[in-house]
């Protein structure tokens, strides 16, 4: 038998036949408070089905968390290797597996050539002070024998604050939750699994959080989805329960969440219908009213007008007004959506003049003509917005790609490394991203299965591998990616820069010029932070 190992930085990704390396060393610098990681990799070059098991201990005091990277086959490339030989660092992978779940195991069996790797997490004790510290890793073979790595951590006096004036929102599909964990509806059971999702949310960067007030009206007809519960008690006339939006609410706000975004109020694409809103929850799938009707028909307008005052109460009531966010219509474009959208917008103006709208949307003209109060652009003419003092949010969702930011299978984890520099560049409010969890066929109710399809079976029709989702369903929550925790640690960034007070125009930020036009090698970020460790 023959075991090799080393240490490798948490910004490489390690493939089943990626080769032996030469040992390295390591020493990461980071804030007191913040979050570091690296990977161990084993490799066995001879023998035949061996057990290995990785550990890892700091300072006393000091949070270690060992996860296991599982790979995922990812049958096509989402970009073509001429973009560049980082966008090129999965080129010989794909097809194959990729790494990216992080399983809650510290032993794998080994097979002849194989590479395995175990993503070490690091936080400092709460009291930890600055200075030079070392986390020791373990590799333990089948006899007992054992090779031992360490990893410097240098931790400057900084104490990184929370990130202010900048929210983060990644849909939740609840109907995953239901569908996939097989509850009854909102059943204790999916209120201990919706628990699990928000507290992963959280510790992952985001600070906004989906209310489905009704069904999502976004990536087709959903399986009703309905936390408020609506009474038609005669014709025309509805009562609202509101316990278990509350419940919603308050569990956020219990593990951190600190706004809310409430469900889009028309259909996706130009506001052309009404929500789909159900009797009582929807169990029975009984509609209120027909779905084909116009977005402004006196059906919608009668519903609305008792809704809106009874919304208004609630947040009132929850003391969260100042921290909503509400939406009419996903992604409104072209002449024939204006037109609709500005219809809707005047109508809810009339219906709820204390509302403040926003939507993703690509198309400047919307906001020019004072439709929408905050428009979420697309990062690829989100600085358009910029240029022209239309305050605004950005976000991505299957495009640009290419050379813009973004997060899926294929994307070099240096490149994701990026967010949190990119959205301290320019003055932006928010982030929104689709897809937390999208566990379905494109636009169907049909679960797949997240370990074998990452692409919705969307693939060449608009969606690449790792768009719909970033976490993956375990036994009673979630399992994270590689791609989310590498995302999570970048917006660490955000409040370095945030807490030390750096101008938006600083030299360090010379070289990021666009959402496309960025640095995306390791070493950049990795000597840019150094600089502003020691500024502190």
């Amino acid at each position: 038998m023959s075991l090799c190992s080393w240490i490798s930085s948490s910004l490489v990704r390690h493939f089943p036949n990626t080769p032996p390396q030469a040992a390295r060393h390591l020493v990461l610098d980071a804030a007191l408070n913040e979050q570091l990681s690296f990977q161990v990799a084993v490799h066995l070059e001879a023998g035949d089905q061996v057990p290995v098991r990785v550990s890892a201990v700091g300072p006393e005091g000091w949070s270690v968390r060992v996860r296991r990277v599982g790979y995922v086959p990812i049958l096509h490339r989402n970009v073509p290797a001429s973009w560049g030989p980082l966008d090129a660092e999965v080129g010989g992978a794909i097809p194959g597996y990729v790494p990216d779940p992080l399983f809650d195991e510290d032993s794998v069996i080994m097979g002849l050539g194989e590479t395995h790797t175990f993503w070490v997490t690091v936080r400092p004790a709460p009291g930890a002070t600055a200075g030079r510290y070392a986390v020791e890793a373990a590799v333990t073979g089948p006899e007992g024998e054992r090779m031992v790595h360490v990893v410097g951590v240098r931790l400057h006096d900084v104490r990184l604050q929370p990130r202010r004036d900048f929210r983060i929102t990644q849909w939740v599909y609840i109907d995953g939750l239901i569908d996939w964990y097989h509850t009854d509806m909102f059943d204790e059971r999916f209120w201990a699994i919706a628990a699990e999702y928000v507290r992963d949310m959280v510790e992952h960067g985001q600070d906004t959080l989906y209310v489905h007030a009704f069904t999502q009206s976004t990536d087709g007809v959903k399986r009703p989805s309905q936390l408020l519960k609506v009474h038609e008690v005669e014709s025309g006339r509805y009562e609202f329960d509101w316990s278990d939006v509350r419940r919603w609410v308050r569990l956020g706000r219990t593990q951190g969440i600190e706004a809310f975004e409430w469900c889009h109020l028309f259909t996706q694409w130009g506001a052309k219908h009404p929500v789909r809103v159900y009797e009582g929850q929807g169990k029975d799938e009984k509609l209120l009213w027909d779905p084909g009707l116009p977005g402004t028909s006196d059906v919608y307008r009668r519903f609305l007008a008792q809704f809106l005052p009874e919304l208004r109460r609630f947040v009132e009531e929850e003391g969260i007004t100042d921290r909503s966010l509400f939406h009419l219509s996903d992604e409104p474009h072209g002449p024939e959506h204006l037109e609709r959208y500005g219809a809707v917008r005047a109508m809810m103006r009339e219906l709820a003049p204390w509302m403040k709208v926003m939507d993703a949307l690509s198309d400047i003209e919307i906001a020019r003509r004072g439709l929408i109060d905050t428009p979420i652009p697309v990062i690829s003419t989100a600085l358009d917005f910029h240029r022209e003092g239309i305050a605004s949010w950005i976000y991505y969702c299957c495009a640009p790609g290419e050379r813009y930011l973004c997060r899926w299978y294929d994307t070099p984890l240096p490149k994701i490394a990026m967010h949190g520099f990119l959205f301290y560049r320019w003055p932006f409010s928010g982030f929104l991203h689709w897809g937390y969890n999208y566990w379905y066929r494109s636009q169907t109710r049909e679960l797949i299965d997240p370990y074998t399809v990452q692409d919705a079976h969307f693939w060449g029709r608009g969606w690449p591998y790792g768009d719909p989702f970033v976490v993956y369903p375990g036994p009673d929550g979630p399992v994270d990616s590689l791609r989310w925790e590498v995302m999570a640690e970048s917006l660490q960034d955000y409040r370095l820069l945030q807490t030390l007070d750096v101008p938006r125009d600083d030299a360090l930020f010379t070289e990021i010029r666009s959402f496309a036009d960025f640095p995306k090698a390791s070493a950049w970020r990795q000597e840019t932070r150094a600089r502003l460790l020691a500024r502190a």
